[in-house]
């Protein structure tokens, strides 16, 4: 199992082909990458997996399909070559603060993305190599087994843009971290490596640089080799703690968004472009 998952890591690096039912996908990869694991890469290489207004909207659409899809037992989400993600695209951003009908889709779209993937009854198994940011970083700490590098980067960017920290943060990292850590992170966008990450609890493993991808896939065989009842029934109990949360997510949400409307996300986005510290005030 092992060796078969470090073949499929290192062909998962050179590229693929969508697989039958998947192809309509433009911003996503999908390929098996072994018996009854559908592999979905993350793929933007030349922004370092940015996600713009497609990839927004079909991180928040596939959970369903995998959902409905039989022959998936468990799946892996990655980001194309060295980088996870590095975020939403800066042309989306600014059309969200500047258009209410776009801000609105956006808003369902990443309400989507976080309840899709509590929802997805398939086991999902991250592997966050390099920068993980914004919507990538909320299905990399959503999915069930998180597979961090040691010298991966995971930052909630939220604040530094000018908006409230709301997609994932408000409904994951609290119960993951605890509150004090959580509170250090979203409030000062502090960057946590994949080793700090394992430490704080944020991630479930980490391993060296090299290994991420094998890893995930080698978690994901052992998944999808178990009983694909108990796993699913498990993994819905479990959610539970995470739907409790849903009122708090759901208020988070509408404050990030209602921060896309005001000066201080026009002023984040025009420090990113620029490269200099945000001048709030």
């Amino acid at each position: 199992m092992k060796d078969q998952a470090g073949r499929e890591g290192r062909e998962g690096r050179e590229g693929h082909e969508s697989c039958k039912g998947y192809e309509g996908y433009e911003k996503l990869k999908v390929d098996r990458a072994a018996d009854g694991v559908l592999r979905i890469v993350i793929s933007e290489p030349r922004r370092r997996n940015a996600v713009d207004v497609t990839g927004h909207r079909e991180l928040a659409e596939i959970w369903r399909q995998v959902d409905r899809d039989d022959d998936v037992r468990a799946v892996v989400i990655r980001g194309e070559g060295e980088a996870f993600s590095a975020g939403g695209d800066l042309s989306m951003i600014e059309e969200m603060t500047r258009d209410h009908a776009t801000r609105m889709r956006i808003f369902a779209e990443a309400r989507d993305i976080v309840y899709n993937v509590l929802n997805c009854s398939k086991p999902v198994v991250s592997a966050i190599q390099g920068p993980a940011v914004g919507a990538g970083l909320a299905v990399a700490l959503l999915a069930d087994i998180s597979v961090a590098g040691r010298s991966a980067k995971i930052i909630d960017g939220h604040t530094r843009l000018g908006v409230a920290a709301g997609d994932h943060a408000a409904i994951v990292w609290p119960l993951l971290c605890g509150l004090a850590k959580a509170k250090y992170h979203l409030l000062l966008c502090e960057p946590v490596t994949g080793e700090q990450a394992e430490a704080m609890g944020l991630v479930s493993v980490c391993v060296d640089d090299d290994r991420v991808h094998e890893k995930a896939l080698e978690i994901a065989a052992r998944l999808a080799e178990g009983s694909a009842e108990a796993i699913r029934l498990t993994k819905y109990s479990l959610n539970n703690w995470l739907r409790l949360a849903g009122p708090s997510f759901d208020a988070s949400l509408a404050m990030e968004f209602l921060g896309f409307t005001g000066p201080d996300a026009a002023e984040g986005v025009r420090a990113l472009r620029d490269k200099r510290p945000p001048r709030f005030t």
